[in-house]
């Protein structure tokens, strides 16, 4: 089997070597240039009528969606920018009007205290008043009770120690005259 390998590859080497490279070969040149420009010529007319349209339209294809985004992107960011601007301006505002709310109260708050101040103030002073007045009723009251005890002690002392019953006009005045209210 080997003698056979051996002998095929040897008459395949000797049929190369006497044929040569059939593209240099002068006698075969018409037929090369014609099936050149034949498979040229219908590779070039698939090209320019189907593939590079296809391959052009494509392209276009992509590059007017490319453009198409950009736009929305820029329609976007711009449609941003102005809703910020229109957040910031509200946010600005409503604080604006927050602060307005926040005085306008805090002043009805401090009016509405001090009204309820004065009002506590006043009614404090008329308890005082009154309490200034019943003490002062009390000290008179108590004075006068004070007086008249001093008075029935005064008697009755005077009856223990005479054994009679002195006159309320003399009883009187010796109270005055030891209080001091003469």
């Amino acid at each position: 089997m080997l003698t056979s390998i051996a002998l095929f590859a040897a008459e395949t080497a000797e049929a190369a070597e006497k044929a040569g490279l059939p593209q240099l070969n002068a006698t075969s040149w018409p037929s090369q240039l014609f099936w050149l420009a034949l498979t040229f010529g219908v590779l070039y007319f698939l090209m320019s009528t189907y593939f590079l349209p296809r391959i052009g339209a494509a392209l276009e294809e992509r590059r007017d969606r490319i453009a198409d985004d950009l736009d929305k992107a820029a329609e976007g960011r711009r449609l941003a920018e102005e809703t910020e601007a229109a957040y910031n301006r509200s946010l600005g505002e409503a604080r604006a009007r927050a602060n307005v709310i926040a005085a306008e109260t805090r002043d009805e708050v401090g009016a509405e205290i001090a009204g309820l101040q004065k009002e506590a103030e006043a009614r404090l002073a008329e308890k005082s008043d009154a309490a200034e007045a019943r003490i002062s009723a009390m000290r008179a009251s108590a004075a006068t009770k004070v007086r008249d005890a001093a008075t029935d002690t005064t008697r009755a002392i005077v009856e223990a120690l005479i054994k009679e019953s002195p006159v309320d006009a003399v009883v009187s005045a010796a109270v005055a005259k030891a209080t001091g209210k003469v």
